[in-house]
């Protein structure tokens, strides 16, 4: 398959962060940019959020973040489930059933 090339600018201590981080994970900074854009493609969104770094937590903020959750849930049909299910779910994942 043809390729192309790109280059990215970033600050010199972020790409020398970025690359030993990359290498912890046994792959280079070229693989974990296609790792990242094939994640894009493939969910068709930014495979994180990306936000404000300091802001703050307020009680009207965890409430509102609550029940998006528990809507989500309801939605989904999986409001009712015991915690021996949800353990069941977790373990799974853990497993790689998932």
């Amino acid at each position: 398959m043809p390729q192309s090339t790109f280059s990215i600018r970033m600050e010199d201590n972020l790409k020398a962060q970025f690359e030993g981080l990359c290498d912890s994970f046994g792959m280079n900074m070229n693989t974990a940019f296609n790792v990242f854009a094939r994640a894009v493609v493939r969910e068709r969104r930014i495979p994180f959020e990306i936000c404000e770094g300091n802001k703050q937590i307020t009680r009207e903020g965890a409430l509102a973040a609550f029940n998006a959750i528990r809507a989500k849930a309801i939605q989904d049909g999986v409001a009712d489930m015991s915690l021996e299910e949800i353990n069941a779910e977790i373990a799974k994942v853990r497993h790689g059933e998932r």
